[in-house]
C-alpha cells in the first residue's frame, strides 16, 4: 500500500528510511547519522513531499521516496547549478533546474526491488507537482535504477560526476514533467500463448 507522509510522521520514524536506505544502497554505517540529518533539513525544504509503500502481508515499509522544490541556497541545487553550467552552459542549467522538484530518494528494501514499487514511488512523487521539470542524481552505473528513470524519460545532463568531498562517480538526469512511461507508448506484442507477453 502506498500512502504519504506528512511532515511529522516523516521526522517520527526516520529509522525505517534509513534502514531501506542502508539495505538498498550498501551504506557504511557510520554514514547513516549524517543521512539522518539530511533528511531532516531536507524535511524543512519547500514543497516537500514524502511517501512510503508498505507490503500488504507483512505491514513493513518496504519502500519510501521523497523530494522538494529545488532552489539556490540547497547544497546539492547549488552544486549541480555550478557543474552543470560548466557542462551546458547557462542558459541550458537554467532550463533545467529554475522550476524543478529535486527528487532527493526513492529507495526499496532488496527483497522487494523489481516489484513495480519504484516506479510507483517516482510516478506518484512527482504527479500533480507545480514545477516543470523533476531532477535527480543516482550512482553512474548501469542499476536497475538508472533503467527505471531512463524509461520515464530521464536525460542525463552529465555523467561522471563526482560530488565535492570525494564521492563515487554520479550520473546528474532530468526529465521534463509530467513523466512519461516509455514502456506505455510502445505497442504491444501479443504471444501465442496465453499468459505469456
Amino acid at each position: 500500500m502506498l500512502s504519504e507522509l506528512t511532515i511529522r510522521q516523516f521526522l517520527g520514524d526516520l529509522d525505517t528510511p534509513l534502514a531501506i536506505y542502508a539495505d538498498a544502497m550498501d551504506a557504511d554505517p557510520a554514514m547513516l547519522p549524517g543521512r539522518r540529518d539530511l533528511m531532516r533539513r531536507h524535511a524543512s525544504f519547500p514543497g516537500f513531499r514524502a511517501l512510503q509503500v508498505t507490503d500488504d502481508a507483512t505491514r513493513r515499509v518496504v519502500g519510501f521516496a521523497y523530494g522538494f522544490h529545488g532552489e539556490h541556497g540547497q547544497w546539492w541545487y547549488d552544486t549541480v547549478w555550478n557543474a552543470l553550467v560548466r557542462a551546458i552552459g547557462a542558459a541550458q542549467t537554467a532550463d533545467w533546474l529554475v522550476n524543478c522538484i529535486e527528487v532527493a530518494e526513492i529507495h526499496v528494501h532488496k527483497a522487494h526491488q523489481r516489484a513495480g514499487i519504484g516506479t510507483r514511488l517516482l510516478t506518484t512523487l512527482t504527479s500533480g507537482r507545480p514545477e516543470r521539470t523533476a531532477v535527480l542524481s543516482t550512482p553512474d552505473r548501469d542499476t536497475t535504477a538508472r533503467r527505471l528513470y531512463r524509461r520515464f524519460g530521464f536525460t542525463e545532463l552529465l555523467t561522471g560526476y563526482n560530488f565535492p568531498g570525494g564521492s563515487p562517480p554520479y550520473v546528474l538526469m532530468g526529465a521534463e514533467l509530467p513523466l512519461n512511461d516509455a514502456r506505455a507508448s510502445l505497442p504491444r506484442r501479443f504471444s501465442a500463448s496465453p499468459g505469456i507477453s
